[in-house]
C-alpha cells in the first residue's frame, strides 16, 4: 500500500551511492570517468551532512532527560514575589548585571512571552541601561520627554555616581524614588510605574508614569438625587481619592496605603480624619487588612470585606457602600473609617448601623421639613416591605384581630393555591424580574416590564391561581424594598419577610410575635466593628433617635454621633459670653 521508505538519512544516501556507482559502472570509459569525479565531488557535502547530524547528536540531551531548566521551573512553590525571585537568582537584590536581571525578569514576571511587558535596552553617556514597564500603563509623552532628556548626555556630564546623577540632575519628574530590591521594584512595574537599570549598579530609579484605563466620574446608578452633585466614584484609586480630599482640605485626612493579595497585590486605602476618628477602630481595621493572607481579591470591596468583617451567614450588612463622594465626606466629619479599593466604584464606609443604611442623600438636599417627609415616607417603605405580607396573612388567618373599619382587608375569592405558595411563588417571580432586569439591555427594559405587569400578573390573577390581593400587597412590598437605600439591607429585609411568612402560616399569631422577636434580638447582637447596630434604639438615645425621626437643620447638629467614639465631639465650637449678650 505505501512505499517504504530508509529509516534513516544514513540507508538513503548509501542507497543513492549504490545508485550512482551502477549508473557510472553500465557507460563507456568517459562516461565512468565523469561518473568517478561527481561521485568525488559529492562525497564531500555527503560527509559535512554526516559531520552535522553527529555533532547534533553529542550536543542533544540524551533520550528521556529533562531539561534542567524546564526542571527547575516546574519544581518552584513561590507563594509570593519575593520568594519568586529568591528562587531564580539567590537573593533579593537588584543585580548590577543588566544580563543577569534580564534573564530573572524572563522566569519572575514573564518578559519575552507576555507581549505587555516591555524592556527597552539603551546607552546613556557610555552606560549600558534598560527601562522596564508595562505598555498599557504606562504614559507615552512622559517616558519620551525622559528618554529624550537622557540621550543628550555625554560621559563628561556624568559623575561618578550615575544614578544619583541621573535622578537629580537629568530625570524631569516629579515622583521619582530609588528601590534596592528586585521584587519592590517588579511589584512597582506592576501597579504601572516604570523602572530604570543601569549597568553596574544596584539601585534602580522609580519613576511614576502610570496612566490607568478609566472611565469618567459619571453620577452613580443607585444614590441619584435630584439635586446636588453628579460625579461618582469609578474604578480608579487615585480618581476616587482625589474627589474626596477636593471636599475635605483638612491637613488631616489621612490616606493609609496597603496591598491585599500575594497574586493580585490590589491597593486598598484606609482613610480617617486624624483629630477626629477612634484611633483604636483605625488600628483594628489595618490590623485587620494586614492580616489578610489571600492569593488575591478580584472582586475588590466584596472580598475585603468578608476577609476582615465576617459576619457569617448574617444576612445583614455591616459596612455601608456608598459611590457618592459627597456622601464619604459626610461619614469622614462623623469620626468613620473609609476603605478604597482599587477596581471598585463602591467605598467602604465602618462602622454602621440599620438606620444609617435607610438614610439617604436626597433628604439632606431639602428643606429640614421636606427631608423629615422623605425620611418617613422611606421608613414606611422598609417598614412595608418586611411586616406588611406577614401582617396581612395573619389577618386573612384570624380576621377576628382586625378593627370594624378595616373588614374589607382580606381575599374577597378563594385561589386554587395556598396562600402560603403564593406568596411564595410571587417572590421567586419577582427575584426572577429584578434578575433580569440587571441583565436585559435597556431597550428591551420596557417590554420586559409588560411581559411582567400583563402576561403573568394578570393572566395569573384571571385563571384563579393568585388572589388579587397577593398580587396588590406584593407589588407594595417590592417598591419598598426598591426604596431602600441600601441595597444589601433590601436583600436582607426580604429574606425577613420571608421567614414571618413561614411563621405566620405555621404558628399564627404566636409565631409573628416570636419571629419579631428573635429579629430585634438578632439585630441587637449584631454589632459593627463593636457599636451597636440598633443604636440609637437598643441603646436607647433619645437626642440621637430624635436626629433621625427629624432631619435636623446644620446649624442644630452641634455634636457628632456619639457611638463612633471621636476625639472630638464637637462639630462648632462653643458659643462665647460675650456672643451669647450681644
Amino acid at each position: 500500500m505505501f512505499s517504504e521508505e530508509p529509516d534513516t538519512e544514513e540507508d538513503a544516501e548509501s542507497d543513492d551511492e549504490s545508485g550512482t556507482g551502477s549508473q557510472a559502472g553500465a557507460g563507456t570509459t568517459a562516461e565512468a570517468g565523469s561518473g568517478k569525479q561527481s561521485q568525488a565531488q559529492t562525497q564531500q557535502p555527503q560527509k559535512s551532512k554526516k559531520d552535522k547530524k553527529k555533532a547534533k547528536q553529542e550536543d542533544a540531551p540524551p533520550q528521556g532527560k529533562i531539561d534542567p531548566l524546564q526542571l527547575k521551573r516546574d519544581n518552584e512553590r513561590s507563594d509570593s514575589l519575593e520568594e519568586s525571585v529568591i528562587y531564580w537568582q539567590g537573593n533579593d537584590k537588584v543585580s548590577p548585571n543588566l544580563e543577569h536581571t534580564k534573564n530573572t525578569l524572563a522566569e519572575v514576571m514573564g518578559l519575552g512571552s507576555s507581549f505587555d511587558i516591555v524592556f527597552r535596552e539603551m546607552s546613556f553617556a557610555g552606560r549600558n541601561a534598560a527601562l522596564l514597564c508595562i505598555s498599557g500603563f504606562a504614559k507615552d509623552t512622559i517616558i519620551d520627554e525622559i528618554l529624550k532628556r537622557l540621550t543628550y548626555l555625554t560621559p563628561e556630564n556624568v559623575s561618578t555616581d550615575v544614578l544619583a546623577s541621573f535622578m537629580t540632575e537629568y530625570i524631569p519628574h516629579v515622583q521619582v524614588e530609588k528601590g534596592e530590591l528586585l521584587s519592590e521594584s517588579i511589584n512597582k512595574v506592576l501597579s504601572g510605574m516604570s523602572v530604570f537599570f543601569i549597568e553596574g549598579e544596584t539601585q534602580v530609579i522609580i519613576m511614576d508614569t502610570r496612566s490607568y484605563p478609566s472611565r469618567n466620574p459619571d453620577e452613580p446608578s443607585i444614590e441619584r438625587v435630584v439635586r446636588g452633585s453628579r460625579d461618582g466614584f469609578t474604578e480608579t484609586l487615585l480618581s476616587n481619592v482625589a474627589l474626596v480630599r477636593r471636599r475635605i482640605r483638612d491637613p488631616g485626612l489621612k490616606y493609609e496605603m496597603h496591598q491585599v493579595g500575594r497574586r493580585t497585590r490590589t491597593d486598598v486605602c484606609v482613610a480617617y480624619i486624624d483629630d477626629i476618628v477612634d484611633k483604636t477602630q483605625v488600628k483594628a481595621v489595618t490590623d485587620k487588612i494586614k492580616s489578610v493572607d489571600i492569593d488575591g481579591i478580584p472582586l475588590a470591596d466584596k472580598q475585603l470585606e468578608e476577609a476582615i468583617v465576617g459576619r457569617g451567614w448574617n444576612p445583614y450588612p455591616l459596612v455601608r457602600y456608598s459611590e457618592r463622594p459627597d456622601t464619604v465626606a459626610s461619614h469622614l466629619l462623623e469620626g468613620r473609617v473609609v476603605i478604597f479599593v482599587d477596581t471598585s466604584p463602591s467605598v467602604i464606609v465602618l462602622p454602621t448601623t440599620f438606620f444609617d443604611l435607610c438614610q439617604h442623600a436626597e433628604e439632606n438636599r431639602q428643606t429640614p421639613f421636606m427631608g423629615t417627609y422623605l425620611r418617613w415616607v422611606r421608613f414606611i417603605g422598609i417598614f412595608a416591605s418586611m411586616f406588611l405580607l406577614p401582617l396581612w396573612m395573619l389577618m386573612v388567618i384570624h380576621p377576628e384581630l382586625l378593627p370594624k373599619m378595616l373588614d374589607f382587608i382580606g381575599p374577597q375569592k378563594t385561589a386554587e393555591i395556598p396562600l402560603l405558595a403564593q406568596f411564595l411563588i410571587v417572590e421567586l417571580g419577582v427575584d426572577l424580574l429584578r434578575m433580569a432586569a440587571v441583565h436585559t439591555p435597556t431597550p428591551l427594559g420596557s417590554a420586559m416590564g409588560l411581559i411582567a405587569a400583563i402576561l403573568v400578573g394578570d393572566i395569573a390573577v384571571q385563571t384563579g391561581l393568585f388572589v388579587n390581593e397577593v398580587v396588590l400587597y406584593m407589588a407594595v412590598a417590592s417598591i419598598g424594598m426598591f426604596a431602600t437605600p441600601s441595597y444589601e439591607l433590601g436583600l436582607a429585609n426580604r429574606i425577613v419577610r420571608l421567614v414571618l411568612l413561614v411563621a405566620v402560616a405555621a404558628f399564627q399569631v404566636q409565631g409573628f410575635m416570636i419571629g419579631t422577636t428573635l429579629i430585634i434580638v438578632l439585630l441587637t447582637l449584631h454589632r459593627s466593628y463593636n457599636s451597636s447596630y440598633l443604636w440609637p434604639f437598643i441603646p436607647f438615645n433619645a437626642k440621637a433617635m430624635g436626629e433621625i425621626i427629624l432631619r435636623q437643620p446644620v446649624l442644630s447638629s452641634k455634636t457628632r454621633p456619639s457611638f463612633n467614639k471621636t476625639r472630638d465631639n464637637t462639630r462648632m465650637p462653643p458659643v462665647q459670653e460675650n456672643e451669647k449678650q450681644s
